[in-house]
């Protein structure tokens, strides 16, 4: 399959899931008071949001995370699917972005709408968008992992930049409006920031209802959820046989694939990129690969 994509504000967007049509309905776009977005950079944790948030707002009720495909049950606003799906939500609406702020719809800004974001270690963001355009063929070869990593840098990939999307979300005066939460904290303690979660959307959720949404949350759980782990999309789309979408679900996993070299690269690159941002992140203290 060929790859194509489009070109949105400098930001590669693959034509598979965007169009001109879906980013102008994204633009117009009205928000409301009480929506409620997930905001990601690709690969950092957006599929298990849009497992989590539903059954917060909806009381633990299991029907919808059942049923219906993640891509409609919480759909991506900037994509193709939002505006067959929008209109028939119930409030308050869950949807999730991989936009950069300053991208957002003008409503949003006005809105009292509230944002998670949820940002990843850089290192296993790449290594997991590495296997990603492997089995995704409407993404394109990746070529070899050291030239992936390069892409990655340069922003060449989808959404641009790492460090330009977490700044934009990290530097904002959006106040009480948005909580931070890595996926580091996820793997470490899913009750505890479940538990964040629903607090933080005003959501009382009984200590029974909380042990079974992390239950029903866990990577292994997901895994096997047809409405979740994208078994539904064609294999001509999506190979799952050169690698799963729901791959491993852990942190760390960028140790198995960088050399000394590559880690001291990417580190010294990333590093530079945040430096005055005053932004400290868990595995800023990670140790380099052992030679």
């Amino acid at each position: 399959m060929e790859c194509k994509y489009l070109t949105y504000h400098g930001l590669l967007l693959p034509t598979i899931s965007h169009s001109e049509d879906s980013l102008e309905y994204f633009e117009k776009f009205q928000v409301k008071d009480d929506d409620v977005f997930a905001i990601t950079y690709p690969k950092s944790g957006t599929t298990w949001m849009q497992e989590i948030l539903p059954l917060i707002l909806n009381g633990g009720d299991f029907t919808p995370v059942k049923t219906i495909p993640n891509w409609d049950r919480v759909p991506w606003l900037e994509e193709t699917r939002a505006a067959l799906v929008m209109d028939k939500m119930t409030q308050p609406r869950l949807m999730v972005s991989h936009m950069p702020y300053e991208l957002m719809p003008p409503s949003f800004f006005s809105s009292k709408a509230k944002v998670i974001y949820v940002a990843r270690n850089p290192k296993d963001v790449v290594v997991s968008s590495f296997f990603f355009h492997q089995m995704a063929s409407c993404l394109g070869d990746p070529g070899l992992f050291e030239e992936f990593l390069d892409k990655f840098l340069a922003g060449k990939v989808m959404f641009g930049k790492w460090t330009n999307h977490v700044r934009s979300w990290r530097l904002t005066d959006l106040g009480d409006r948005i909580l931070y939460v890595t996926y580091e904290d996820m793997i470490e303690d899913l009750k505890g920031v479940v538990r964040r979660f629903s607090d933080f959307l005003g959501q009382k959720m009984s200590e029974e209802t909380l042990e079974q949404v992390v239950s029903h949350c866990s990577f292994n759980t997901m895994k096997t959820n047809a409405m979740s782990n994208y078994s539904l999309v064609p294999q001509e789309l999506m190979d799952s046989k050169k690698s799963a979408f729901l791959r491993k679900g852990i942190s760390g996993d960028w140790k198995n694939h960088f050399s000394p070299e590559q880690e001291e690269k990417f580190s010294a690159a990333i590093k530079d990129e945040m430096r005055g941002s005053n932004i400290q992140f868990p595995w800023d203290e990670d140790q380099p690969v052992a030679v």
